[in-house]
């Protein structure tokens, strides 16, 4: 005499519920808030930071010259003129304005 075993009910929920787990934890390591999407924005986000931190610094040490060069120290006196000129708004008689 031959018996059929079939698996048990319990079994097949074991099953199910560790397949049902297991999407959950995929899904959230793909989409989730630290999943694998998130972290690719997030690097995409710090090149920008980093090139525009970058731009800033370059600004940065452009002023710091300038700032160095008007100082009392060691007066550029083309640049102050320039300076003054500028914000003055005027010209000398040699000028010529393009627009």
């Amino acid at each position: 005499m031959t018996q059929h075993l079939r698996p048990a009910f319990g079994t097949f929920i074991l099953f199910a519920v560790a397949f049902v787990i297991g999407g959950y934890f995929t899904f959230a390591a793909v989409q989730g808030d630290h999943g694998l999407f998130r972290r690719v924005q997030v690097n995409a986000e710090a090149e920008v930071l980093r090139a525009e931190r970058d731009r800033l610094q370059a600004e940065l040490a452009e002023l710091h010259n300038l700032n160095r060069r008007l100082s009392d120290a060691s007066l550029d006196l083309d640049l102050l003129d320039e300076r003054a000129r500028d914000v003055l708004g005027q010209l000398r008689l040699d000028e010529v304005i393009l627009n």
